[in-house]
């Protein structure tokens, strides 16, 4: 059953909701941005914890600076071990505003420096865009993080939704360099494109994550045809072995529990140490709505913890 405290808030949204609204992906992308800020901030604020610096940086990518986010809890180790974390969002929306609170408690929990990641979006950078910053920003952890306190031999790799993808992805585009050798990666929820729609795909129509809007973020992303399709959708690399260790989370009501869940798995097989972990009670997007239920932190918790062991 879905946690009590979503499932008052869904049907307060519903309740509240105008029948004649425009489907949200119908909005022009800015107005869609904008929302979301809003819902997150309305959802992942209270919970937020204070007591962990923040400083913004520009770092140097293939077509210009790449905004980013790096998160230093108290009493975190110089230098120490770093998560370079990727926003959800479907490639299209989010930003370092709509994920910050879920950064926070990433960085306060687990004990370490989170670099959060501002990749650019679609429709106006459309694939590989999003992809090249993500592992242009992972390369400078590598190469330049110790002048931020970074130890380089104890970096991962992480993101939610999209963001998971992306990570997913930067670890497959990693995985023969051997001076830049990642311990982690972390895939929340993650949308890693199978080449059929899994069952959940077809029978979870939201909450929160709708199957037209998963088409919309797709189709936006434009990656289909591509010649390097496959850094979207890692669920069809055939060759997942040599690959970091592993965890990945999905979600009960999540239309992207089921490849979540056949990617751990396969990781499984080809030999890659993987923790997965299932959240039967929650719903897509449920770290970036911790005001919402107690359920959100207790998980948040949960896999700081293991970040930290792994790292």
């Amino acid at each position: 059953m879905l946690d009590p405290q979503f499932q008052a808030f869904f049907e307060a949204q519903a309740a509240a909701a105008d029948p004649n609204a425009p489907a949200l992906e119908s909005l022009p992308v800015e107005i869609v941005r904008e929302w979301y800020r809003g819902e997150r901030g309305a959802q992942n604020q209270k919970t937020s914890p204070a007591d962990v610096g923040v400083t913004d940086l520009k770092i140097a990518g293939p077509h210009g600076d790449i905004p980013a986010r790096l998160y230093t809890p108290k009493g975190a180790q110089t230098p120490g071990p770093c998560l370079v974390y990727f926003h959800g969002g479907g490639w299209v929306i989010g930003d370092l505003v709509t994920h910050d609170a879920h950064c926070r408690r990433m960085a306060d929990y687990a004990g370490i420096r989170v670099l959060a990641v501002d990749y650019r979006l679609a429709p106006e950078h459309p694939f590989p865009a999003p992809y090249d910053d993500c592992l242009a920003a992972t390369k400078w952890a590598f190469d330049h993080g110790a002048t931020v306190g970074i130890d380089p031999n104890r970096i991962g790799v992480g993101g939610c939704s999209a963001g998971g993808n992306l990570a997913a992805s930067v670890s497959i585009d990693l995985r023969g360099d051997a001076a830049r050798k990642l311990k982690l990666q972390l895939l929340l929820y993650p949308a890693l494109t199978p080449a059929e729609p899994t069952a959940s795909r077809k029978e979870l129509d939201g909450p929160v994550l709708t199957i037209s809007v998963m088409r919309w973020f797709e189709e936006t992303l434009g990656a289909e045809g591509h010649p390097e399709y496959l850094r979207a959708a890692p669920a069809q690399v055939e060759d997942l072995s040599g690959l970091p260790q592993a965890l990945v989370v999905t979600a009960g009501f999540d239309m992207l529990r089921d490849e979540g869940r056949d990617f751990a798995d396969r990781l499984k097989k080809a030999g890659v140490a993987t923790d997965y972990r299932h959240y039967p009670s929650l719903a897509h997007d449920f770290y970036t709505q911790g005001d919402i239920s107690p359920a959100v932190i207790d998980a948040a918790k949960e896999t700081a913890a293991a970040v930290k062991a792994a790292l």
